[in-house]
């Protein structure tokens, strides 16, 4: 079964952050010697079976060494969401692969071993989306902070890699589409979740499974959470603590 990769690099630090980074751009950013954008690429082409590998970010980026292992290269959107859905839009309009691997550039422990488990670890289900518990995330990154879910079943992180199916995403497309235009505005947001729903995600009333089903029923194409992965997918450069605990351990 071979695969596509998807790198979004679209991500821009605030100026206090890019001080402590040494750039503006978190793939950018050097952590044990090379930057998050070397770590990435040579995590993802040590996989095999990868047909092509698309960058899609700022020009800054696209034009670095470091992107010079890219196939295809575009430019990103005016936010991350919308720099993700370029890239799909690109790799599924001609000649697709059989799935989409979309991996961010701000990962800087990521290794092939986290990207293999997480594929291995995915059923048949036309969307894969990696799932961390608060506590797998601190026993592996003790002293550091992350944004967690409140669900009926725990606190919950997702990863920052996912596996498309490329002919679910052209159906889905539509519907996607439709879910993004509304991110922005409650009101629409609530009209697409249903209130109830939306109310009981609120009161952390919901489990992964819920809160999973709900999607599907969005965007039209089967999902599923993927637990047990490694925390690795999950430990993102937001801000010069995440940036400075990353060096620290590198």
């Amino acid at each position: 079964m071979t695969f596509d990769v998807l790198l979004p690099a679209g991500g821009t630090l605030k100026p206090v952050d890019a001080e402590a980074f040494g750039t503006p751009y978190k793939s950018l950013a050097k952590v044990g010697g090379k930057t998050v954008l070397r770590q990435t690429f040579d995590a993802v082409t040590a996989l095999g079976n990868v047909r092509r590998v698309v960058l899609a970010g700022e020009q800054a980026v696209l034009d670095h060494p470091d992107a010079a292992g890219a196939t295809d290269k575009l430019p990103g959107g005016n936010s991350g969401p919308q720099t993700i859905l370029n890239g799909l839009e690109a790799l599924t309009a001609h000649d697709a692969a059989d799935f989409i691997l979309i991996v961010t550039t701000d990962l800087p422990f990521i290794k092939t071993q986290h990207l293999a488990d997480f594929l291995k670890r995915c059923g048949k289900q036309e969307l894969a989306v990696p799932v961390i518990t608060s506590t797998e995330f601190a026993a592996r990154f003790p002293g550091t902070t992350n944004t967690y879910i409140r669900l009926a079943d725990g606190l919950w992180t997702a990863g920052c890699a996912y596996r498309v199916d490329s002919e679910a995403f052209r159906r889905a497309l539509p519907h996607i589409e439709k879910a993004f235009d509304q991110r922005k505005s409650p009101i629409g947001m609530a009209k697409l979740l249903g209130p109830m729903f939306a109310l009981k995600f609120l009161l952390g009333q919901l489990t992964v499974p819920q809160v999973l089903g709900k999607v599907e029923s969005i965007i039209g194409c089967s999902g599923e959470a993927v637990y047990g992965c490694a925390p690795e997918l999950a430990y993102d450069l937001d801000d010069k603590e995440d940036y400075e605990y990353a060096i620290r351990n590198a």
